[in-house]
């Protein structure tokens, strides 16, 4: 019998272990998404970086590859942001994932059709918004996350979120093995989220140039920066953050606009569709217009590194946790070595207690 207690996570998305699959844009692909669902844990494709007509193909895919549930992320910013939604819907996944952008009635609209809610948080005040719009579960990344992250350890925000809502919490930011999911377990959560640990392993579709970088990166390496577009995000350092941090805010304002053409292109989105969703990010937040057209433009600097296997042209988000990983293990390696240390590490818990107690 395993000693991993059975959680919302398996209950209410269907996966075989309480482990989630984050959906990085350009890496949260078919391919990565199946063979995480297929090794145990839930996976979430990532569909914020995907033009509208994309994304049911991408789920048809999917689909093809696993039996297993999975989920679809996006962001109410993206153009044809509404199409998608009507996609996701008509595709009845088991879940959908997302940050600020929708509201009451969306949430209303994705739980009617029988799609879990699962937003990513990274403060307390968005965990309690969420819980007041009525999404079923929620992802809280502590300071340690890639990407976009706030300035509060998992250690830290992980206990306050679980003390202010009602709603199973998932533990994100800093996670990567069995010791990770046996502490978060004991916070109280209810499993736990992962990215770039996904990332690096053998299904993950980033260039294997990109990979050995992350493989190579120290802790030394991987730094926060709001040199980008106003917020800070963490990254690893090379050619291009060295570059980044000398820029001028003129620009990089120029980057961006560089940066929102190509995505133009990629996206095959107009060019006022693109403006308004600056506009929409900017009056969502609390980023100003140029920050948010920054933000908005981030993903083909991105996808530089990330997709085209040039690690020092672009951005290679991160979480801290890749300067301890030093392997590419498959999806199922990962899976299994994780349950099985979380298993161990709960065991001797118990064995302690029983011995202490005796």
């Amino acid at each position: 019998m395993s000693a991993l207690p059975r959680t919302a996570v398996q209950e209410l998305l269907g996966s075989r272990y309480p482990i989630i699959q984050t959906a990085m844009g350009w890496v949260a692909k078919p391919e990565l998404v199946a063979a995480a669902c297929n090794a145990g844990a839930f996976g979430f494709l990532a569909c914020a970086v995907m033009r509208p007509e994309e994304v049911g193909p991408a789920i048809d895919r999917v689909r093809e590859l696993t039996d297993r549930p999975f989920g679809v992320n996006f962001h109410m910013f993206q153009p044809g942001a509404e199409q998608i939604v009507e996609t996701i819907i008509a595709k009845r996944v088991a879940a959908v994932s997302f940050g600020r952008g929708p509201d009451a009635r969306m949430v209303k609209r994705f739980r009617e059709a029988g799609i879990r809610c699962v937003p990513t948080v990274g403060a307390v005040k968005h965990a309690k918004k969420m819980a007041q719009l009525g999404v079923d579960m929620l992802v809280v990344q502590g300071g340690e996350g890639g990407g976009h992250t706030g300035s509060v350890a998992s250690t830290v925000l992980l206990p306050q979120v679980l003390d202010a809502v009602q709603i199973p919490v998932v533990a994100a930011g800093g996670f990567a093995d069995g010791r990770g999911l046996a502490a978060a377990l004991a916070f109280g959560a209810h499993g736990i989220a992962m990215g770039t640990r996904f990332l690096m392993t053998k299904e993950s579709p980033v260039p294997q140039a990109t990979k050995e970088r992350y493989v190579a990166a120290t802790t030394d390496d991987i730094f926060v920066t709001d040199r980008l577009d106003g917020l800070p995000q963490r990254m690893i350092r090379n050619r291009f953050t060295a570059r980044l941090e000398k820029t001028g805010r003129l620009s990089m304002l120029m980057t961006a606009l560089s940066s929102a053409l190509t995505l133009k292109r990629i996206s095959g989105a107009r060019a006022s569709e693109l403006l308004r969703s600056a506009l929409r990010m900017a009056r969502g937040g609390d980023a100003s217009f140029s920050q948010a057209l920054l933000a908005a433009s981030a993903p083909v600097l991105i996808r530089r590194a990330i997709e085209e296997g040039r690690p020092d042209e672009g951005v290679m988000a991160t979480g801290q946790i890749a300067g301890r990983l030093t392997d590419l293990p498959t999806c199922e390696e990962l899976v299994s070595r994780i349950v099985r240390e979380a298993e161990e590490r709960l065991e001797a818990l118990c064995r302690a207690r029983g011995e202490a107690g005796g």
